[in-house]
């Protein structure tokens, strides 16, 4: 099993060590649920209640957190406690799933299809014409690459996910389980007769940057013409719709249950809280931010938070909220 001392945690983290440890650290667990061998945080004051009752040996703790460890006990004053957290998980991480081979028997992968150095193909993978895999790619089983795709180098693509024909795919981009890449974008008009409805072609494809996150039952759409595009650094959680011809810039956010409709355009370092849902050919500019649950109809200034459905600025809001909590009060 892996272990660390305190010291050698601190040596890592570059903080401040108040009081000292005995105990060799053997994960990292929450403040109420950490045992003797555990290292634990506390982000802000209102937890320091529980630290008394806490098991563990040791915490990291924001700089401005002002209480003593105890006996045996110790802190690790730093500046970011989730930045500094997110260090000690990569610590403990256990190593990926093993390849027992590089490229699995049961793999059908087509003879035009070029494979990168060291790339991993699991069980009952398909790999079609023309797809180029870089160098470090790993698809663990039953993914499904479509013709003439391209993935760049030391991605990961996870089982159960589909990335459909003509995809560009960049590089160190991690794809969870049951993704759907490049499935038609959904478009639908009423016949002339009015009595049934005509499919509109998608013929466009999807461009994903690099180091780009996609969880788990995500999907992203082909589009209707040139292509849906995902920038660099993004970050999507899992069950989020990204429609066709949408195109998102560089390191934004999209929380669980999100979605955009058609031709939506984010600036870069876009948030999009969890369940909001933005209007087709809405454009949200660069450092906005949605409030979860909020239904966006109009374009959103940059920099700018907006809440509610229909979203507005977010502290206009809230006044309204407040406003009609008193009226119900004084009813």
């Amino acid at each position: 099993m892996t272990s660390y001392s305190i010291s050698e945690i601190n040596d890592i983290l570059k903080g401040e060590l108040i009081g000292n440890t005995s105990q060799k650290i053997e994960g990292p667990e929450e403040l109420q649920k950490a045992n003797h061998n555990q290292i634990t945080f506390i982000g802000s004051n209102k937890y320091l209640k529980y630290w008394d009752d806490s098991k563990a040996c040791a915490a990291l703790i924001n700089e401005n957190v002002n209480i003593e460890p105890g006996d045996n006990r110790a802190f690790i004053k730093v500046k970011n406690v989730d930045l500094a957290m997110a260090k000690i998980l990569e610590l403990f991480n256990p190593p990926a799933p093993v390849f027992d081979t590089n490229i699995h028997p049961t793999a059908v992968i087509h003879k035009t299809a070029k494979i990168g150095n060291d790339c991993k193909i699991g069980a009952h993978c398909y790999v079609g014409k023309d797809v180029v895999l870089g160098n470090g790619v790993v698809l663990y089983p039953n993914v499904c690459v479509f013709d003439e795709t391209i993935i760049g180098d030391n991605t990961t693509v996870w089982s159960g996910t589909v990335i459909r024909e003509r995809c560009i795919i960049g590089s160190h981009c991690i794809f969870h389980t049951n993704v759907s890449i490049g499935a038609d974008g959904f478009g639908f008009r009423p016949s002339e007769d009015g009595r049934q409805l005509v499919k509109i072609p998608q013929i466009g494809n999807v461009i994903i940057g690099h180091y780009v996150e996609i969880g788990a039952n995500s999907c992203v759409d082909r589009a209707k013409f040139s292509s849906t595009i995902v920038g660099d650094g993004c970050k999507i959680d899992n069950l989020v719709q990204i429609a066709h011809n949408s195109i998102m810039g560089r390191s934004c956010i999209m929380a669980g249950h999100s979605g955009l409709a058609g031709s939506v355009t984010l600036g870069d370092g876009v948030i999009i809280g969890g369940s909001a849902s933005i209007k087709d050919h809405t454009t949200i500019h660069s450092g906005a931010t949605v409030g979860a649950g909020s239904g966006v109809m109009n374009d959103v200034e940059a920099g700018k938070t907006v809440l509610g459905y229909p979203a507005q600025d977010a502290r206009d809001m809230l006044k309204q909220w407040v406003s009609i909590r008193r009226l119900i009060k004084n009813q």
